[in-house]
């Protein structure tokens, strides 16, 4: 580490990739941003630019011949994941990657064994553990405050159609990986126990032009699990809603409940003879409801390095997501309960 910071490589500069840049090139002290890496030149330049980045790269191993690049934070289409990996733990980098963490297992299980093999921290961007008000509601569970708890319910529902690459199932995982990864570690998290059982059903709802070319396609997704513990799970994802980013939790104990998460922008509502049900704004992106969240998550990154200690999330826990993706996929198309217990 030079000048007493983390130098970080940035490998991926769209909308996800800008969001971590930024918090590494203005809100964290302990890190500053080096580079850049894109393989659209201009987009990789303008990102340098406004990040105050040392140097563009449209390649990842010229950025990781630089000595000033401690941690890699990979941002890149999932697909990518795995050499993108490999080489910075290779050239003995810290990585922190965004989900889903790989497209299968097996990659999973090669991102951890290269990790584990340079010595280097592999954390994996679930970043609703670092929202406060998940925070407080996993303290009220291991408080007691509901009892046992029996279920849990979680929705993640998009405002905005998929990108023409998320049509396709094989390369993209679909939005079980791309939408509920999130949901699949919350309630992993929640329940403190891991998917034993799965039974998905998707449906093309607001695609329909791309029915044809894609038939596997799926915009809306349910899911029923049972766990590992005896515990039950439920998860609903959609894309396309265009009503709001919809993120919600539900856990459901042996007495009580905890509602977590909004729907609404600010916790005002105006309500007026014309409108008689009410008004009030709605959280139009997850960049917006969880900011705060994805600034701890990069300041923890930094701090483990620092600290030389492991991440609260891990590769393990990316890894388990994958699979109950996979699982999931499997049984939409086989239209079958898919035991995610089996090695």
């Amino acid at each position: 580490m030079k000048d007493g910071k983390v130098g970080i490589c940035l490998v991926g500069a769209g909308r996800a990739g800008l969001v971590h840049g930024r918090n590494y090139a203005h809100y964290i002290d302990r890190a500053q941003l080096v580079a850049v890496v894109d393989v659209n030149e201009q987009t990789a330049q303008a990102a340098c630019r406004e990040l105050g980045a040392r140097q563009a790269f449209t390649n990842v191993e010229q950025a990781l011949e630089r000595d000033d690049i401690d941690a890699v934070v990979i941002v890149a289409p999932t697909r990518l994941h795995l050499p993108i990996a490999l080489a910075s733990a290779k050239a003995g980098k810290h990585i922190f990657c965004e989900k889903p963490m790989a497209m299968t297992e097996d990659e999973c299980h090669k991102m951890n064994q290269a990790a584990e093999m340079n010595h280097v921290n592999l954390q994996i961007g679930f970043m609703r553990r670092f929202d406060a008000s998940f925070l407080e509601a996993k303290q009220r569970i291991e408080c007691g405050e509901i009892g046992d708890v029996v279920m849990v319910r979680s929705n993640t529902r998009g405002p905005s159609v998929p990108q023409p690459w998320m049509y396709d199932i094989q390369t993209s995982n679909g939005p079980l990986a791309e939408v509920n990864s999130h949901d699949i570690d919350s309630l992993r998290w929640f329940t403190q126990s891991e998917f034993k059982t799965i039974y998905a059903v998707g449906g093309n709802y607001r695609c329909r032009s791309v029915a044809d070319a894609y038939p596997d396609f799926y915009d809306n997704v349910i899911v029923a699990a049972t766990f590992a513990n005896g515990m039950q799970g439920m998860i609903d994802g959609a894309q396309g809603v265009g009503y709001a980013y919809d993120a919600r939790v539900e856990i459901l104990g042996s007495h009580g409940c905890i509602f977590l998460g909004r729907l609404h922008d600010h916790a005002i509502m105006t309500c007026t003879a014309e409108s008689r049900y009410g008004s009030s704004p709605l959280v139009s992106s997850w960049r917006q409801l969880f900011r705060d969240a994805y600034l701890q998550e990069a300041t923890e990154f930094v701090d483990c390095i620092f600290n030389q200690t492991p991440p609260r999330v891990t590769g393990h826990d990316g890894l388990m997501a994958v699979r109950v993706v996979n699982a999931g996929n499997r049984s939409i198309r086989e239209k079958c309960v898919i035991d995610c217990l089996i090695d």
